[in-house]
């Protein structure tokens, strides 16, 4: 046995070497007291992980609980590795979105790549096979030096380990804000299909049984990442590089089957993926959900038997790597030897490195010393949790008429929307990715639709799947714009015809020691709430990203939505480029006001001003209802829910989708009524449905039973987008839509 050096387990004696792990002075207090002694320096890192703010949520855990968590379709909400809802016949959906922003900024191909691999596993951990992938990727402005660099390699690793893994990228977002120039937000999420009477969890076990490592070798990259990921940057993040993890994604795809083979023997009783903290977390979470009733149990490892791929390691580096493509689980008793076979056949590394006991306490020995013998209650329910102190965000003033440039012409306005970087066609993102194997997507938002839809294997039904954040709306009162987050999510499952079920969230904020910051992660976790809960729309899992600012700059807060809903025949869904010559375009909802906080005002008056428009939570469900039966009574050839740009940009994207012109026939309109307001404001619970002329008659019927607003608005027709007498030739705006982004990363 190679003798290492236990020189680092001399104990931490002040508060010094605590802070340098993140731990600050009163936190460093209650460990002593907990512990009756002061840590060694694996101990303390230990500590350190677990009462990172990525691990413990201590800054966000008390705000969490409002959000509402059950409903007649939830099997599983947070706690575990994802949430789990029931969509029929026995089958299940296991969902979760998590963040990569710090790694991502670093290296961003390795970054963004192992955020792919590690909700990969969150999901497969619960026995899921995975089925779809999705992105939110927020970058800085177009012209930072870094900016271009940045997209590059999140993109290529987001594409390198998903299509390389198996599994399709459907869904996402890529937006651009000169908020997000010290620090990007890559935020990835996984979904997967399970039976129900087949689904695995983190907690359960028992004491006296074998703890089964399975997986990659154990390495030093990675180390303190949990820990990083929960601080400021400054400048010199480069510094930060070793924290940063390494992807396979061909040793992923092998412990895909390996576990799944294994699940479907009697093995196991409880398993867990190796994410933020490595073996750490793992372990902990798995004592700490434990026991008959979930009381805790104990568990015991010898380090020397965990696989590791260099030399000399010590126990505090095998304890805080977060080396990829690991997991842990407790196996029953006997099964040793069964799933050695298993992992053995897959070529991957497994091992019986520990017992559970019934101690409640996490001992660790190396060289046939103990190097760490704490309890696990205070490194997970008894961790940190903060009251932390916030102020109410400031109110935007109402905007006035200086505020919003004269009208100019719309046709030339709506070329600007359509090719400003946000609204800009991300093709040349998405064609990287891999949407089809599987060969279970019906539709992809990627070309630009609303929500994903992926057939559940072998059956009529389909998932819907989409991601929505707009951070302008949440910058301007967190509120009302949490409301819209969960809102627009609403929405876009309805446009295709699905009901909505439950949603995963990516509540990414700045430092939540700074009151200001504080207050926006509240009232966007109250709004969020509010409307989760009005619309009956659940919170099954999420993640919480806190400190993203550099040098005390915080990004936008950006809480991210991911949405699931189910179509329960794939034949009655709707799409954004299903429009044929002479439908009907129809506007659900009334002709817009609102242009504070718009798109409009940023891009063509330069100003972020003005209050997001309001959200009425009674008025978006009625008319998410009113959309799926209509689409699902075959009325609809189209569907697209009216969001940033207004009604002009949501029918251009509709022409563009199914490549056939548009006109809205201003001659319907009240003369009095605001032209630039009508085209691009962003009033909320709208829709464009595309009709068939000869359902028009059914579909107004249908409205005034339900008392939804309805207006014939234009109609499909041509190859031009035409908004009154103003015109722009759908070759010409295709030109453009599409044009920035390749323009863009060729460096023209």
């Amino acid at each position: 046995m190679t003798q290492i050096d236990l020189s680092p387990l001399l104990a931490a004696q002040d508060a010094k070497a605590a802070s340098e792990h993140g731990i600050n002075a009163d936190e460093y207090a209650v460990l002593i007291d907990r512990l009756g002694r002061a840590p060694n320096m694996v101990e303390l890192g230990v500590f350190s992980v677990m009462w990172s703010e990525h691990c413990s949520y201590k800054s966000s855990r008390r705000h969490l609980a409002k959000f509402p968590t059950k409903g007649p379709r939830v099997i599983q909400g947070p706690g575990e590795n994802a949430g789990v809802i029931d969509i029929g016949d026995n089958q299940a959906c296991i969902f979760k979105m998590e963040s990569h922003n710090h790694p991502s900024y670093i290296e961003p191909y390795q970054g963004a790549a192992t955020g792919v691999g590690g909700i990969l596993r969150d999901v497969f951990t619960m026995g899921a096979r995975p089925v779809a992938l999705v992105n939110a990727l927020r970058f800085g402005e177009p012209s930072h030096e870094k900016t271009r660099h940045l997209v590059q390699g999140v993109v290529a690793g987001i594409a390198g380990y998903g299509n390389c893994v198996g599994v399709p990228t459907v869904a996402g977002e890529t937006q651009f804000h000169k908020g997000y120039n010290g620090n990007i937000l890559v935020n990835a999420m996984a979904v997967g299909l399970a039976d129900q009477d087949k689904i695995f969890y983190a907690r359960g076990a028992t004491p006296g049984n074998p703890i089964f490592y399975v997986g990659s070798k154990t390495g030093r990259d990675g180390i303190h990442g949990a820990t990083m990921a929960s601080a400021e940057f400054s400048e010199g993040e480069e510094d930060n590089r070793p924290t940063v993890q390494v992807g396979d994604p061909f040793t992923e795809k092998l412990l895909i089957e390996a576990c799944l083979e294994l699940m479907a023997t009697d093995a196991i009783q409880a398993i867990q993926d190796m994410g933020a903290a490595g073996l750490t977390s793992s372990s902990v979470e798995m004592a700490d959900s434990g026991g008959e009733n979930g009381e805790g149990i104990g568990v015991e490892m010898d380090l020397d038997k965990v696989p590791q791929r260099e030399t000399g390691m010590t126990a505090y580096e095998i304890m805080l790597s977060e080396s990829q493509e690991r997991m842990l689980m407790v196996l029953k008793p006997g099964k040793e030897a069964i799933a050695k076979a298993i992992f053995d056949k897959w070529d991957l590394d497994a091992e019986v490195i520990g017992m559970t006991t019934d101690t409640g306490r996490l001992v660790l020995k190396q060289c046939g010393q103990v190097v760490c013998d704490i309890p696990v209650s205070p490194l997970a329910d008894d961790a940190p949790n903060y009251d932390r102190p916030w102020v109410e965000p400031p109110k935007r003033a109402p905007l006035d008429a200086s505020d919003i440039p004269a009208p100019i012409d719309p046709a030339q306005t709506l070329v600007k929307l359509l090719s400003c970087p946000d609204m800009a066609s991300k093709r040349w993102v998405w064609e990287q990715y891999d949407r089809h194997v599987m060969n279970d997507t019906v539709d992809s938002s990627q070309s630009g639709g609303d929500a994903a839809l992926v057939r559940v294997h072998g059956t009529n039904k389909a998932l819907a799947i989409t991601s929505d954040c707009n951070p302008r709306y949440v910058q301007a009162d967190p509120f009302e714009g949490g409301k819209q987050v969960v809102a627009e999510a609403y929405r876009n499952l309805c446009a295709t015809g699905a009901d909505p079920i439950a949603i995963t969230d990516n509540l990414n904020f700045g430092n939540p020691e700074k009151p200001a910051t504080m207050g926006y992660i509240v009232k966007a976790i109250e709004g969020m709430a509010l409307a989760c809960k009005e619309l009956e729309f659940p919170v099954v899992s999420g993640n919480v990203s806190l400190y993203n600012e550099t040098d005390g700059v915080a990004i936008p807060p950006t809480p991210v939505c991911g949405g699931i809903g189910l179509v329960p025949n794939v034949s009655q869904i709707a799409t954004i480029g299903g429009a044929r010559g002479g439908d009907v375009l129809m506007l659900v909802g009334e002709p817009g006001t609102h242009l504070g906080a718009s798109l409009y005002l940023r891009e063509i008056a330069g100003k972020e001003a003005g209050p997001p428009p309001p959200v009425d939570l009674a008025t978006e469900a009625r008319r998410g209802k009113f959309v799926r039966a209509a689409i699902r009574a075959g009325l609809v050839t189209a569907s697209h829910d009216v969001s940033d740009g207004g009604i002009a940009c949501a029918a251009a994207e509709m022409a563009l989708a199914g490549s056939i012109g548009v006109a809205l026939n201003n001659a319907m309109l009240d003369e009095d009524l605001d032209l630039t307001a009508y085209y691009f404001s962003e009033d909320q619970g709208r829709y464009l449905l595309a009709i068939s002329p000869g359902n028009v008659e059914d579909l107004m019927t249908l409205s005034l039973e339900d008392d939804i607003a309805l207006t014939p608005i234009g109609q499909f027709n041509g190859d031009s987008v035409q908004l009154g007498a103003s015109s722009i030739s759908l070759e010409a705006l295709r030109m453009e839509h599409e044009g920035w982004m390749p323009k863009y990363m060729a460096g023209s």
